[in-house]
């Protein structure tokens, strides 16, 4: 039984990983929302994708702070934000349903 649904998890790894990549390309997290709802790998990303996207909202808000924004909170996050994105890619990419560092932990979908 188990052997069977991870055949299964795998086949929907491999059959939505485009649109699992593509939810961690900003607003495009609603391709796998629309297109996927019924990938259970597809969803996670396109979860994982939103909280993302959500962070990066607040990061850019915060970079609109006059001088610690600027120089501090803007070049950080960006570049957290940019790292977080291309671990959840990879992730993606390799059929795995891993949370991402920090933010992973949050769900938004269920």
């Amino acid at each position: 039984m188990a052997e069977e649904a991870k055949k299964q998890n795998s086949k929907d790894a491999e059959d939505n990983k485009v649109y699992a990549v593509l939810a961690y390309i900003g607003i495009l997290v609603l391709v796998p929302l629309l297109a996927a709802k019924e990938s259970k790998f597809a969803q996670y990303h396109a979860n994982q994708g939103l909280i993302l996207l959500i962070a990066g909202l607040i990061v850019g808000f915060a970079s609109s702070l006059p001088i610690i924004g600027w120089f501090l909170i803007g070049p950080i996050g960006s570049l957290a934000l940019l790292a977080l994105a291309i671990i959840g890619i990879v992730n993606a990419v390799n059929g795995e349903m891993k949370p991402l560092p920090l933010i992973g932990n949050f769900t938004i979908l269920k």
